[in-house]
């Protein structure tokens, strides 16, 4: 480690591009190179766009995506959509309260790979123009022994396309829900900052590069490059491992998400679920359930004031927990069905 004579250096060649304008002559003035990075902490954001991979604040790219058409007007519904025939949404009472599964924290796994597969085709579907690199190009590096058809690049795909290809290598490699939102997170930073379109012709090597970087930032279990050659027969590591190594500069290694940001993918997520009728299924919440969300236990609470009287603050009292009557304190009182 450390030696400049290490046998861990990569042998292979420096990818040419085909993007309309070369990527090397796009950066911006004054942006440094890859061979010449800051460190994260040192960078300052642009003075364009901001960047939704970062910024908290600013818009995920694919809600915009989702709502333009292809001549440029903004999606809107109709009194005949608004007025359709769905079945009535549930809604909580005092005494019922109506929940999904699916929280920022745990978010449901099928409805997540769904929802991430959706914004993937938004992006596709309604990009502004084919600006693509060699390396995601899936005639130059195809998936398949086959390969791919010589308009391979002329046809969208569709949804059900799309999800099968993310489901089936989050079954395979046991990927969490949280691991497809970081997924969608490097997808758009990888846009943002290398200034690309994803096309028919790369959205699955794109995809696969994000999956693969997100898989081992994310989980906690080992991940190796092999592992995703035993899912895709047909690739080699070498291509995975230049498709890696590409990934990370195009990002200019930057790999961290704020936890405001993956809160804000999330919720977004859910946003463009509802308006594409993609629903979490809900269902009355339970005692049990309950406990589980830690509506009615003070455990997180007990360990707040005990961190807290660790490093020597003191805890005031509210008036839900002021010591009256017998000098028990007040609990608030959850109404369950």
């Amino acid at each position: 480690m450390g030696n400049k004579n290490s046998c861990c250096s990569y042998s292979s060649p420096q990818p040419s591009h085909r993007v309309i304008i070369p990527f090397e002559e796009t950066l911006p003035e004054g942006e440094v190179s890859i061979n010449n990075l800051q460190h994260i902490s040192e960078r300052e954001a642009d003075d364009g766009e901001a960047d939704p991979s970062q910024d908290p604040m600013a818009k995920t790219i694919f809600i915009e995506k989702s709502k333009a058409l292809e001549n440029g007007l903004i999606r809107r519904k109709s009194q005949h959509q608004i007025a359709d025939l769905r079945p009535l949404k549930k809604s909580s009472s005092c005494s019922t309260i109506y929940l999904d599964d699916s929280t920022v924290s745990q978010p449901n796994l099928k409805n997540t790979v769904k929802c991430v597969a959706l914004a993937i085709y938004y992006h596709i579907k309604n990009r502004d123009s084919q600006r693509e690199l060699d390396i995601f190009d899936e005639k130059l590096h195809p998936l398949t022994r086959e390969g791919v058809s010589d308009d391979y690049d002329k046809h969208n795909p569709e949804h059900r396309q799309i999800y099968k290809f993310v489901r089936t290598l989050f079954n395979a490699a046991q990927l969490t829900a949280e691991c497809a939102i970081i997924t969608l997170v490097y997808l758009e930073r990888l846009i943002t900052y290398a200034e690309l379109d994803i096309a028919p012709s790369n959205w699955k090597r794109i995809v696969l590069g994000a999956i693969l970087l997100a898989s081992k930032v994310w989980d906690d279990q080992a991940v190796w490059n092999v592992d995703y050659c035993q899912i895709l027969k047909e690739i080699t590591v070498e291509d995975m491992n230049e498709l890696e190594r590409q990934f990370l500069e195009l990002l200019q290694f930057n790999i961290n998400v704020p936890s405001s940001v993956y809160a804000k993918y999330y919720f977004d997520l859910r946003s463009l679920a509802e308006a594409n009728d993609l629903a979490f299924p809900s269902e009355p919440l339970s005692k049990s359930r309950a406990q589980k969300l830690e509506a009615m236990s003070l455990v997180m609470e007990d360990k707040i004031t005990a961190e807290a009287l660790k490093n020597g603050f003191k805890k005031w009292s509210s008036l839900d927990n002021i010591n009256h009557f017998g000098g028990c304190p007040r609990r608030s009182v959850a109404i369950l069905s």
